[in-house]
C-alpha cells in the first residue's frame, strides 16, 4: 500500500496536524457539551480493567481514550492543557472512540468497503495531497514509516484507520444523501440571517454592584458552612518523591557505532535505501474541453488543441527552447512556471499513456503528441535513473545517528535497571552516587508542578501518583529517558478551613450576591422603562448606563448584551419603540429599545440563494447525522453490540483520578 511522507519539522507538523483532522473530521459533531454518551451508558459487562469498552468485537483500551483525551486537548489548549479538564476530555475521547466504532460496525454490516485503490486516490487527490504528492510526485517509501511512527501505530493499523474514516464518510453519506431544502427554508434563513437591527439599551453591570456588597465576617462564615460540602476535598493530594533520571542525551557521548554495526543496520533495512526506476521530465499540456451536459466532447474544440500541440512540436523540431515554450504555452499552469518541469517522478504516479512515453524516451530527447485524458502533451526527459539500491556510503550519515541513538536508549535502560536494583537493596543516595548520578528529592507536590531535570511530565506524575507510600523504588520510562523514583509521602485530599480560603469565600458570597442584584435591579429597569413608556427616563432613574448599538444582525455581538443569537435576538422580534424584558448576559443585565429594522431585499436572495442552500442543507445534514448516530447508539447499547466498563469510566472522569 502506499508508503509516504518526509520527516523535516515544519512540513511534518502540518501534515501531522492534517491528518489528525481528516482521521477525526467525522466525529467533530460528538464531540460538544452534553454529547450523545451523556451521563448514562446503561449497560454493563465484564470488561477488563484497561478496556474502557467494546464495540462489536472490537476493544477501546484505557490508553486509546487517554491518547485521544490528550490529542484534543492540545489542539484545543496549544499553549498548556488545564489538567482539571482532563476528566472531561476523557469522557469526551471515550465517546468520540465508541461512535467511531459503532459506525463502522454499521457501515460494515450495510455493506459498504473501502478498497486499497480508494485509499490510494484519497491519499493522492484528498486534503493530505499537497503534502504527500507535491507537484504530483509522490514523496516517497522510508519516511512513510517515519510518519507512521509518530502515531504509535504500524502501518497496517495506520492504513486501516484511514479505510475507516473513508467507511464513515460513505456511512454519512448515505444517511444525508437524501436531505433536501425547499424554497421557504431558504426565503426563512435568509432573512433570519440577513436581518438587521438597531437598538438602545439600559445597562447595569455586576462589577458595578459588587462595589456595594460588603460582607461581615459573619456572613461568609454562614456561607462557607452552608457550601462547605464545595469545598470538600478541594485541596489535592500531594506527594513528596525522590528519584533519580538517567539523560538519555548525556549518556549519547558515550557511544561508540563501529562499521560491523553500521554494515549490520545496513543489511537489515535494505529495503529501505532502495530506489525505484525514475525519470526526470517536463513537458507541454495542450488541454482538450470537458464533455458537455450530454456527455459528448466537441470534436473540433479538440481537433483545435491538437493543431495547437503540433504546431509547438513543429517549433522544438525547429530548434526552439522547450522550457521557454513551456513557459508561455503550456496550461498546466504548475508546472509551466518551471519551465514545464514535472521533477522527478515514478511509475503509477502519472496516467498511463503519459507514463508509457516518458519512461521509454532516452534521455534528452523529446517525444511526438500524446494524448491522455487531460489533453495533449510533448513531453521531455532531462535525465533517468535506473532502479538500484543506495550504497552504505551512501546513506552512512543517516544510519550513524539512529544507531547511535538506540545504542544510547539501550545503556539508558541497563543503567536504569540497575540503579533501580542497587536503589532497592541499598537506598536511593547510595544507588545515585555508586552511579555517579544525583538523586533529587521534592516537597509536597501536585500533579501539575514542574520538576528538575524533567519540567511537566504527565507521564512521570501517572506513575507517582499511582504508587504506594514507602514502596520499593520503581522504574518508568519518559521522554528524555528513564527516571528510578520512590514516594516518600502522601498528603491526601484535604477540605479547607474558612480561614485558609477566606478570600475565595468573600470572592464567590459577592459574586453571588451581585449576581441576584444584578437580575432583580434589571427587572426592575425593564418595569420601570415600560411603565413610563421611556427608556432614557428609566436609565436615569435606576442609575444605568444608555447606549446605542450599530446595525447588528444575529450572527454578530453588541457589548454589554452579548451575541445577538442569545437572548437579545428577542430585539428581531419587536416593532419599534417596544422595550424588552431584562436581558441577561452573564456579567451584565440589559433592557433594549428598538430603534430601526432593515430586512433584505430580494434581489439579495436571489444573489446569494445558492450560497443559502449549501447552508441550510449542511445544518440539516448536521442534524440528520446527530439523530441517526442517536438512535445507532442507542439500539447498539440496548442489543449488547456496545458494552461499557462503567468501573473504568468512572476512574477515568473522576476529577482527582484525573491522570491515572
Amino acid at each position: 500500500m502506499i508508503r509516504f511522507l518526509q520527516t523535516p519539522g515544519p512540513i511534518k507538523k502540518v501534515v501531522l496536524g492534517g491528518l489528525l483532522v481528516v482521521i477525526c473530521a467525522a466525529m467533530v459533531i460528538v464531540l460538544v457539551p452534553g454529547g450523545i454518551l451523556g451521563d448514562a451508558f446503561g449497560f454493563q459487562s465484564n470488561l477488563g480493567q484497561n478496556v474502557v469498552a467494546k464495540v462489536g468485537s472490537q476493544e477501546i483500551s484505557v490508553t486509546e481514550v487517554q491518547q485521544q483525551a490528550r490529542s484534543m486537548g492540545r489542539q484545543q489548549f496549544p499553549r498548556g492543557l488545564p489538567q482539571a479538564l482532563m476528566p472531561f476530555l476523557y469522557q469526551r475521547a471515550a465517546d468520540n472512540l465508541i461512535t467511531q466504532h459503532a459506525m463502522v460496525v454499521q457501515a460494515e454490516r450495510l455493506g459498504l468497503t473501502v478498497s486499497d485503490a480508494e485509499l490510494q486516490d484519497e491519499l493522492q487527490h484528498g486534503s493530505l495531497s499537497p503534502e504527500l504528492f507535491p507537484n504530483g510526485t509522490f514523496i516517497g517509501e522510508q519516511a512513510y514509516d517515519d510518519f507512521v511512527s509518530q502515531f504509535n501505530m504500524s502501518v497496517p493499523q495506520f492504513e486501516q484507520a484511514m479505510k475507516d474514516d473513508l467507511l464513515r464518510r460513505k456511512l454519512m453519506d448515505m444517511v444525508t444523501g437524501a436531505v433536501t431544502v425547499s424554497n421557504a427554508e431558504l426565503e426563512q434563513q435568509f432573512a433570519n440571517d440577513g436581518t438587521k437591527v438597531k437598538f438602545e439599551y439600559a445597562v447595569l453591570t455586576a462589577d458595578q454592584l459588587k462595589k456595594e456588597i460588603h460582607p461581615s465576617d459573619a456572613e461568609l462564615k454562614s456561607f462557607y458552612e452552608k457550601n462547605k460540602q464545595t469545598y470538600v476535598n478541594s485541596i489535592p493530594e500531594q506527594r513528596k518523591v525522590s528519584y533519580i533520571l538517567i539523560d538519555t542525551s548525556k549518556l549519547a557521548g558515550q557511544v561508540q557505532v563501529t562499521p560491523g554495526d553500521l554494515q549490520r543496520y545496513y543489511n537489515e533495512h535494505m529495503d529501505e535505501y532502495r530506489v525505484p526506476e525514475q525519470v526526470e521530465v517536463r513537458h507541454i499540456l495542450i488541454k482538450t474541453p470537458p464533455p458537455g451536459p450530454d456527455g459528448k466532447v466537441d470534436p473540433k474544440a479538440v481537433e483545435a488543441a491538437r493543431q495547437k500541440a503540433e504546431d509547438i512540436l513543429k517549433q522544438l523540431h525547429a530548434g526552439a527552447d522547450f522550457a521557454k515554450l513551456a513557459e508561455k504555452d503550456s496550461q498546466d499552469t504548475a508546472s509551466a512556471k518551471n519551465g514545464g518541469s514535472l521533477g522527478s517522478i515514478q511509475r503509477g504516479q502519472t496516467v498511463p499513456e503519459f507514463e508509457k512515453v516518458a519512461f521509454s524516451l532516452p534521455k534528452g530527447s523529446t517525444s511526438g503528441i500524446v494524448q491522455t485524458s487531460y489533453g495533449f502533451h510533448i513531453i521531455h526527459v532531462d535525465e533517468k535513473q535506473e532502479a538500484h539500491v543506495k550504497p552504505l556510503s551512501e546513506v552512512q550519515a543517516q544510519i550513524q545517528p539512529v544507531i547511535a541513538q538506540d545504542k544510547a536508549s539501550q545503556m539508558a535502560q541497563n543503567l536504569s535497571e540497575s540503579v533501580q536494583a542497587a536503589a532497592r537493596s541499598m537506598g536511593m543516595d547510595k544507588a545515585a552516587a555508586q552511579n555517579k548520578l544525583q538523586v533529587t528529592s521534592t516537597g509536597f507536590i501536585s500533579r501539575n508542578d514542574a520538576l528538575p531535570g524533567m519540567g511537566q511530565s504527565p507521564e512521570f506524575m501517572d506513575a507517582v501518583f499511582s504508587a504506594a507510600q514507602n514502596a520499593p523504588p520503581d522504574m518508568t520510562n519518559l521522554k528524555q529517558g528513564f527516571v528510578v523514583y520512590q514516594v516518600t509521602a502522601v498528603k491526601p485530599p484535604q477540605t479547607p478551613t474558612f480561614e485558609q480560603i477566606r478570600s475565595r469565600v468573600e470572592s464567590e458570597f459577592v459574586n453571588q450576591q451581585a449576581t441576584a442584584m444584578l437580575a432583580q435591579k434589571t427587572q426592575e429597569l425593564s418595569d420601570r422603562a415600560r411603565a413610563l413608556h421611556d427608556l432614557k427616563k428609566a436609565t436615569r432613574e435606576q442609575g444605568a448606563t444608555l447606549k446605542t448599538s450599530d446595525l447588528v444582525t444575529r450572527k454578530e455581538q453588541v457589548p454589554d448584551v452579548g451575541a445577538m443569537s442569545g437572548p437579545a435576538s428577542v430585539v428581531f422580534t419587536m416593532k419599534p419603540g417596544e422595550i424588552s424584558g431584562p436581558i441577561d448576559s452573564g456579567t451584565s443585565g440589559a433592557v433594549l429599545s428598538l430603534l430601526n429594522r432593515e430586512e433584505p431585499s430580494p434581489a439579495d436572495f436571489q444573489k446569494q440563494k445558492d450560497q443559502v442552500r449549501e447552508q441550510v442543507l449542511q445544518q440539516k445534514r448536521d442534524q440528520m447525522l446527530q439523530l441517526f448516530i442517536a438512535n445507532l447508539r442507542e439500539q447498539m447499547e440496548k442489543s449488547g453490540k456496545i458494552q461499557i466498563n462503567q468501573q473504568v469510566l468512572k476512574q477515568l472522569t473522576t476529577p482527582h483520578n484525573e491522570a491515572s
